[in-house]
Formats: structure tokens, sequence, C-alpha cells
């Protein structure tokens, strides 16, 4: 189909599909969400010309991903945001098969994405391109073509190019594959952005000892944090272990010391970046107040997420809300932005045993709990959160079978901070220290009630409904 047959497919799939979306309860109310079809990676996060910007994986057409563009929203204060022009369509042979993810940085002045053209051929083979597109005047963005072709030694699945610049030369890191399936992230050097040098493998499977660490690393971002380097992935393949890395695909980090002169990473053990059912594909972007803050999907490929009920409303998938990143004795901390605090109304308080506080609206809320002992949480009858002297254990029924479904974050538990929205619940435990992120479903109500009879000290605010203009 060309692009111009589908963009009048695309502008009906908007105006039939967000009408309905709107009126589904699950439709979130202050997170980014598709107005219609399926939302998947954030793209591009970054701070341009005094305004923030995220792209993100679309697919305006259907609640599936067969289809693949970029979307774009902006924001000068990281709360109110606003829709911009639709910014990729898979529309040239080099990335007919998708626009795949990718990152967004300032080019002599000008706002650059920098992203995978996917091919996928008749035989199941397929290639990978790496793209460059600059912003016009209008608002859009001019296709430049391939900079980087396949490089040799991997398969076709060589992606997420996320770029920055450093002492004047561009550095990229992209997920790669290589012919013996395992799980790689490649670094590249350019003085121009288009002509790129392969600087070799930082990480991986079979990189600095890593072993049996799958056989496919999406969407690598590595970046300097409080005098180290952390790098984010998301490894497929990745063995399952007791009580962690429980998810189809798991989001995962690794913090140490980079190198820029040997292009060589040196890092620690794999570390799990988020304990909850739905989190995947995170981005980073430098805020010009030196803060690094986070987005990612709040989904998961694969697994159950085609089962999810909002299918039936047109639509699926939300981003996370947006975090700042610090690291504390070599841990990565996560904690909701500051700016956050202002869609607060009033602020309620509430002390006693967990047993007699009260029931909640969930719908949109945050709320703070401090406790010294056992009690749980109960979200509208889709989703528990017991609390005990091991940690947390967040239970769910699958929506193929009905049976019990379980996350676990260990440590003792002195303080959680919960964001809720309509279908949504974001855990930070003690600061920061973990976090456990969550699609659930609720039925009949969003009524969050409490058990148990441990002291809680509770503070809770409804939040105002925040929705793209």
């Amino acid at each position: 189909m060309t692009l111009a047959s589908r963009l009048p497919a695309i502008l009906q799939a908007v105006m039939t599909g967000q009408p309905k979306a709107l009126q589904d309860k699950h439709y979130p109310q202050w997170h980014h969400a598709p107005v219609t079809g399926l939302m998947n990676d954030p793209n591009g996060f970054t701070w341009f010309a005094g305004r923030w910007h995220l792209f993100y994986q679309w697919n305006p057409l259907a609640a599936d991903h067969k289809y693949k563009c970029w979307g774009h929203w902006s924001s000068a204060d990281l709360v109110q945001w606003r829709h911009e022009p639709l910014a990729l369509m898979p529309d040239e042979e080099y990335d007919r098969s998708g626009c795949y993810s990718g990152s967004a940085v300032d080019l002599e002045g000008r706002l650059a994405l920098c992203y995978t053209g996917n091919v996928k051929f008749d035989d199941g083979s397929r290639t990978a391109w790496q793209c460059l597109a600059v912003e016009n005047s209008a608002g859009g963005f001019d296709k430049m073509g391939p900079v980087l072709p396949l490089p040799a030694g991997y398969t076709g699945h060589v992606r997420d190019p996320k770029v920055w610049q450093h002492e004047g030369v561009w550095y990229m890191v992209l997920g790669a594959q290589d012919l013996h399936k395992r799980g790689k992230v490649l670094l590249f050097s350019s003085p121009n952005m288009r002509d790129w040098e392969n600087r070799g493998e930082i990480a991986g499977n079979g990189v600095h000892g890593l072993a049996d660490a799958g056989y496919m690393w999406e969407c690598p971002d590595l970046f300097p944090l409080d005098g180290k380097h952390v790098l984010l992935c998301c490894p497929q393949g990745l063995a399952r272990q007791n009580e962690r890395f429980l998810n189809v695909y798991p989001a995962a980090y690794l913090v140490g010391d980079f190198d820029y002169a040997t292009a060589t990473f040196s890092h620690g053990e794999l570390n799990e970046l988020d304990a909850g059912f739905e989190f995947y594909a995170p981005q980073t972007a430098l805020a010009p107040d030196g803060r690094r803050l986070l987005v990612g999907w709040m989904g998961v490929p694969d697994g159950e997420e085609m089962l999810q009920p909002t299918r039936e409303q047109g639509w699926i998938h939300q981003m996370t809300c947006l975090r700042e990143l610090t690291l504390n004795n070599g841990k990565l901390y996560q904690n909701p932005i500051a700016e956050l605090a202002l869609l607060r109304e009033e602020e309620q308080r509430w002390q006693g045993p967990a047993s007699l506080a009260p029931a909640l609206d969930a719908t949109r809320l945050e709320l703070q709990i401090e406790a010294t002992g056992r009690f749980s949480l109960r979200f509208g009858g889709g989703l528990t959160l017991d609390v005990t002297g091991q940690g947390i254990t967040l239970q769910r029924p699958s929506l193929a079978t009905g049976e019990p479904l379980h996350r676990y974050w260990h440590g003792a538990v002195a303080s959680l901070q919960i964001l809720c929205d309509s279908s949504s619940v974001e855990i930070f435990i003690n600061q920061g220290e973990g976090v456990m992120s969550s699609r659930y479903f609720p039925h009949p109500s969003e009524r969050l009630s409490f058990n148990g009879e441990s002291a809680v000290t509770l503070r809770y605010w409804p939040l105002r409904s925040c929705m793209i203009q």
C-alpha cells in the first residue's frame, strides 16, 4: 500500500477510533497512550529548542504489531503534552516492513531522527538499515535514507539506534544478534552522523564474562550517571530465574565504566530494571538541569498482551510515568519526576491499622505508605500487592487461564509510593530502590482496599486528568 493510500486509512482510523478509546474505562487519564491502535516503544525522547519531544512506535490501523510508524508528542513542562504531526511512515524500500525504534538528536540546529528501517523478505529472512530523517519547516521529517547497512557478522536483527555526541564525535549503540544467535550491543562512531565506524561489541551474551544472556539484545541506551556509566538493555532469551526475570522479555541494566578511547565497557552483573508485569524498551533523555529522565513502554512483547480487554475498544498499551534516575551504591534508583506533583489535588492523610484504612478510588491516585509490618492492597479485584518481611509479591490472574501469576521484589520495605491510572499501577519501593510496573483491568470497580494489622501511615492525593491536546 502506498503512502497516498495509507494516509486516508490512518485518518479514518483516528477519527473513528479515538472516541471509542476515550470512552473505555481502562483508558489512562494522565499517562501517554495511543488515540487508537497499538503503541509500543518510546522513541526519540529528547529536549530540543525549548520543548520536550517524545516519539513512539504506533500502529494506528489496528491493535496489533503489523504496521509501525512513529507518532510524536511534545511538551514544554513534561506535564501538558500536545500531538505533533506524524513523524515517520514505512513508505520507502529500505523501511517498507516498519520504521522501528531509534532516537533523536540536535543535528546542526535541526531535530534529527535515527531509526531502524526494517525489511522482511518473502523467504522469511530480513535485513535492517539504520536511517536518518531531519525535521523540516512544516514540522514533519524528511528522510535522508540509510546511513548504516547491516554490519558483517550479524543477522538481520540489528536495530534500535541510540545516538549521542561526545567531544564533537557522534556515537551510536545498537541492539544486535550475531551469527551464533547471541545477543549483543554494538558501538559505532561518526564525525557527521552519516559515515559510521564499527567500534565493536561492548556488552552482551559472551562479552566480559556474561554467559547465557539471551539471543537478542534490544533497545540499548548508554549514558553517564553519578560518576559511572549505565547501559539499559532488553535481553531476549534470558533464562528465567526463581523470582527474577520472569517476563517473556525483561528489561535490565548494567553499571560500570565506559572508556571512549578503547571503546570498552567494564561492568558488573545484569540487574532487573523493573520487577512488575509490564515494562520494556526504556529510553532516557538528559534534561537541561542535568537530570537523567526515563520513560518506558508499559507492555511486553508476546506473552498475553493480545488478550488485554482494551483491544475490544480498538487500542492497546500505554507508557510509564516519566522517572528520574540516580545511582546509589551501584544500584539504579527510579523515582517519578518532580513535575508530576503538579497533578495532585487536595492531600489527605490517615494513620492506623491497615485493615481499618479507608478504601480509595484508584482511578487517578498517588498514594504514599509508610509501614513496619505485613499488609496487603487489593486493586479492584484485578491485582493484589502483599508486603511481607521478605519483600513484595504482586499477584494477578492470567488473561489466558485465570490462574494466578506472580512477580517479586526482595528486601525490607519501609515505604511505598504508588501511582494509579485507570488500568495501571506503578509501585516505587523505598524512594526508588525498586519499581514494579503493571497493567491490570479492575472489575467491577477501581477501589483500592487494605488488609492486615500492621500500622500504616498514608498520604494520598487524587490526580488531575492530563489528556494530550
